[in-house]
């Protein structure tokens, strides 16, 4: 269930990532470090958290699966259309990676033994730290930070798995009613652009 969620993940992130650094017009290292940071970052830190060796460092799977969906890409010409963002296969597999990334970081920190505090951290770490390295790295403020629903959606996702092992109810098939619920809310909140008020 883990491995099913983290290479969703990793495959929609990557796709994300690589939107990004065409977007920012980068190079062929530039989109490289975008699309691993974007894919593997937050998994990376998520491991770290819980001092577990990252999954990234001990698997070959997860860097060949961000170096094919690279260059599945470029072949499909993807880095030569204008304005990808914002367009519905952007904003699905960005969602995909939200989605999957968060039931990840909340299933490690459940197997972790974590509280409610350390669910919700490594839910939303595991979904947005690796977006919020690559922003950083080339100078734009994080999207996370600007997009008012998008983090809160790893939040609770992080906070009903919390209460689904209260109860033992975690399982395939609750995962899966987990992700698809994710899904609607997300993409709900994208085209009715929910946020949450500015201060």
């Amino acid at each position: 269930m883990f491995e099913l969620a983290e290479y969703i993940g990793i495959i929609a992130f990557a796709s994300s990532g690589f939107f990004v650094a065409v977007r920012n017009q980068l190079d062929f290292l530039g989109t490289l470090i975008s699309v691993f940071l974007t894919a593997l970052g937050g998994g990376i830190i998520r491991d770290i958290a819980v001092d577990k060796m990252p999954y990234t460092f001990t698997h070959n799977a997860p860097a060949l699966t961000i170096l094919i969906v690279m260059v599945l890409l470029i072949v499909f010409r993807f880095n030569k259309r204008d304005s990808i963002e914002n367009k519905p296969f952007f904003i699905l597999s960005d969602s995909i990676g939200l989605i999957s990334f968060s039931i990840t970081g909340g299933l490690i920190a459940i197997e972790a033994g974590l509280n409610l505090t350390g669910v919700l951290a490594l839910s939303f770490v595991t979904a947005v730290g690796g977006g919020i390295i690559r922003d950083v790295i080339i100078n734009e403020i994080p999207f996370v930070l600007k997009t008012g629903f998008y983090g809160t959606i790893a939040l609770l996702i992080g906070l009903t798995l919390y209460v689904l092992n209260l109860y033992e109810l975690i399982s395939y098939y609750t995962m899966i009613m987990v992700f698809i619920a994710g899904m609607v809310l997300r993409l709900i909140a994208y085209y009715k652009k929910w946020a949450i008020p500015m201060l």
